[in-house]
């Protein structure tokens, strides 16, 4: 099983996320930039990136855009009603890696590292 790494970072007003593979106890390659949402379509160019990734399944690729979606869906909703401290606090680890075989059963299912 491939495992990924979304990687995200905090600034005022705007959220960083990037996506890396890990590989041979917690070595890592990054497969995208970071994009930062809302100054561009960061999910969109996400997607562009890993679909250009010939190894990477398509069920994979669902899933890391299924997190991404909820990661930037949980910061709209905490930037629009003015609670971004609440985000930064429960995100305050910016690093975050999943299997994705857990992924989409359970809701940002991340492990912290």
């Amino acid at each position: 099983m491939l495992q990924f790494q979304i990687r995200v970072l905090l600034i005022k007003n705007t959220i960083g996320i990037a996506v890396d593979q890990i590989y041979e106890q917690q070595q890592c390659i990054h497969l995208t930039n970071y994009y930062f949402w809302p100054r561009n379509d960061a999910w969109e160019l996400i997607r562009l990136e890993i679909n250009s990734k010939a190894w990477i399944s398509n069920t994979d690729k669902i899933s890391i855009l299924n997190q991404i979606t909820k990661i930037l869906n949980k910061w709209t909703k905490n930037n629009e009603s003015s609670k971004s401290e609440v985000f930064d606090n429960e995100y305050d680890k910016f690093n975050y890696q999943f299997g994705l075989n857990l992924c989409a059963d359970k809701e940002l299912s991340f492990v912290g590292m």
